[in-house]
């Protein structure tokens, strides 16, 4: 039974993550950004005009560096704070002064990169041979060098950052504070509705009854905002145009994939690769959920029905820790003591309560510990959510031991590799320890429907979705919801064909994303988890050499593009057959899902004669 979720006060201590960590009380954060403001400043006094030689190159960066340093806690406090309860006046008016700070500071310093782009390549290429700590920065720096504008523009799109964040902040408002859902009623009896428990609990509701009428209900609340949720989105992307435009890209596509070190063919291949050849897999595990629950035809809204419900274990944050030590264990104790030390020092923040951010995250400021969002719902899928957040704490905890701030990120399009590595070993583990065929269904069934569905199906479409409205917008055009409904409807009939259904409701979902604001986001998703699945084949066949090249893959961070990451594991994605063996591989799960679920009937069948 779903109930109504609490106040964000009414959550036990233990369940929430620890901010102390990067803050111990409030006056610390406001000491902390009085003096941050009052460096920057002389920061600005000191060096601008004055960067000439490659000696002053490697002075300016260290010194920005430390301001950086100062920063990231800052910005990575009030967005905590603020994610977690959206209905704090407090938090978020706190977040939004802090974006309002931090875009005047970043006006401040834009005169860093400005100034060190009108040096000579020689004096850079002096730089870098005297810092080699800095030399991969400045690498990047000169890549990016074609697309810069005048210092004076350049201050005031900095000055501009945070009104250009606007449109994201107005959709989560929009989304956890203004969207108060009803109870929905099935045969007489009424059930609590909210965004967390739809997506949580009711949206894989074995008693499809049940399950229907949540997401109509759910889909109801979300069409009275789309008008609203649509002109948001519309804003964010029309400020994405304008930049592009000006900064010299061909295509909006091009300015968002520049970042991402990838070109537009890697691009393409991921969407259209998978929406072509997964979709008659996909299309045969929903004929099985269709004969498994007996149904007259299988809906958009079934598709996250578990495979076999009385199967589905209930687990509590305190029993994942065995399923995520034993699953993790292979990749070594000092990862196993991140995972411990996560538990221990509250990283993670499990609680349900009213006004939190959906879905999940992991934030992993430099100079600290990682901190995990999760809505614990007590799921097996929670496991596999966890052990996919901690694998990106894993990976920026090894990234920072062995990168300064500006290298330890790496390009989004390898980013959740090491997120979708995690979940891959725990259905390796799981797997590997029964021989039972209703729990070897049980495991396999989580892969598609958690791992795989997500990542490659859910994920996926909402790129190719994507794609679509950023054709129309580099064509010069805007959206709103009914364009946007008609896209997303396409997709999904696109790839579901007749097998599916696509009810009233499922073109809403576009209004459900919010990595739609964070650039071309979805589609590295399967990106990373085709990286993840070859890997993890790896790590079975060779174990500890593959480990080992996993966690220097992990320590290298940004500073190597994705395609050489994926080298340095064993892994060539310049082609189609990692994506092409993905795919395959998922079919032959879905296959084995049909070949159990005929087994155990016949077993029933002999049984019950």
């Amino acid at each position: 039974m779903v109930k109504q979720l609490p106040k964000r006060s009414e959550v036990p201590t233990e369940e929430t993550w620890n901010l102390k960590d990067l803050f111990a009380t409030e006056e610390d954060y406001t000491s902390a950004l009085e003096s941050l403001q009052k460096e920057v400043t002389a920061f600005e006094k000191k060096y601008q005009g004055t960067i000439k030689t490659a000696e002053q190159v490697v002075a300016v960066l260290k010194d920005y560096e430390a301001i950086y340093l100062q920063l990231i806690p800052l910005g990575t406090y009030t967005n905590l704070a603020s994610s977690v309860d959206q209905t704090d006046d407090e938090a978020q008016m706190r977040d939004s002064q802090f974006g309002s700070i931090s875009a005047k500071i970043g006006s401040q310093l834009s005169f860093v990169t400005s100034e060190l782009l009108d040096l000579s390549e020689e004096v850079l290429q002096q730089a870098m041979e005297q810092s080699e700590e800095y030399s991969h920065y400045l690498k990047e720096l000169i890549r990016e060098k074609q697309y810069r504008l005048h210092p004076e523009v350049e201050k005031a799109l900095a000055a501009y950052s945070s009104a250009f964040d606007a449109p994201y902040g107005l959709y989560n408002t929009t989304k956890m504070v203004d969207m108060n859902f009803e109870d929905f009623t099935v045969d007489g009896k009424a059930y609590p509705l909210s965004y967390v428990s739809f997506e949580g609990d009711w949206e894989s509701e074995p008693d499809t009854k049940k399950r229907r009428a949540a997401f109509d209900a759910f889909s109801s609340k979300l069409r009275e905002y789309q008008h609203t949720t649509a002109k948001t989105f519309d804003s964010h992307l029309q400020i994405e145009k304008i930049t592009s435009d000006l900064r010299g890209y061909d295509s909006v596509i091009d300015y968002l994939l520049f970042n991402q070190e990838v070109d537009q063919s890697m691009y393409h291949r991921q969407i259209d690769l998978i929406t072509e050849e997964l979709a008659p897999h996909m299309r045969k595990y929903a004929k099985l959920l269709q004969d498994v629950y007996g149904l007259e035809k299988i809906t958009f809204a079934d598709l996250k029905a578990p495979l076999d419900a009385s199967y589905e274990p209930k687990i509590t944050v305190e029993e994942s820790k065995k399923y995520i030590n034993d699953a993790l264990a292979i990749m070594g104790p000092d990862y196993l003591d991140m995972v411990k030390r996560s538990y221990d020092e509250r990283w993670t923040d499990f609680a349900q309560n009213k006004g939190k951010a959906t879905g999940a995250f992991c934030a992993s400021p430099y100079g600290t510990h990682p901190y995990i969002l999760i809505s614990w719902t007590g799921s097996m899928e929670d496991v596999f959510v966890l052990a996919h957040e901690l694998g990106h704490a894993g990976h920026f905890y090894n990234a920072h031991k062995k990168q300064n701030a500006f290298n330890s990120r790496p390009s989004t399009y390898f980013v959740e590799a090491p997120s979708t590595m995690n979940e891959m070993l725990v259905a390796n583990h799981l797997l590997s320890n029964s021989e039972d065929l209703k729990f070897k269904r049980w495991v396999i069934s989580s892969i598609i429907s958690r791992t795989y569905y997500h990542n490659f199906v859910t994920h996926l479409l909402e790129a190719a979705y994507q794609r679509k409205v950023y054709e129309k917008i580099d064509a010069g055009g805007s959206v709103n919801a009914s364009i946007l409904n008609e896209l997303k409807r396409s997709v999904l009939e696109d790839f579901w064909g007749d097998t599916v259904e696509i009810n009233e409701g499922a073109e809403l979902t576009w209004m459900r994303q919010p990595h739609y604001y964070m650039g071309l986001y979805p589609y590295t998703y399967s990106a990373g988890l085709t990286i993840s699945t070859e890997v993890a084949k790896r790590v079975l066949d060779e174990g500890q050499p593959a480990v080992d090249d996993w966690i220097k893959v992990l320590q290298a961070g940004g500073t190597k593009t994705p395609a050489e990451l994926a080298q340095m594991a064993g892994v060539d994605i310049t082609t189609e057959e990692p994506l092409r063996n993905t795919i395959a591989y998922i079919g032959s799960l879905i296959d084995q899902l049909v070949e159990l679920t005929e087994q155990i009937n016949a077993e029933a069948q002999l049984t019950n004669s």
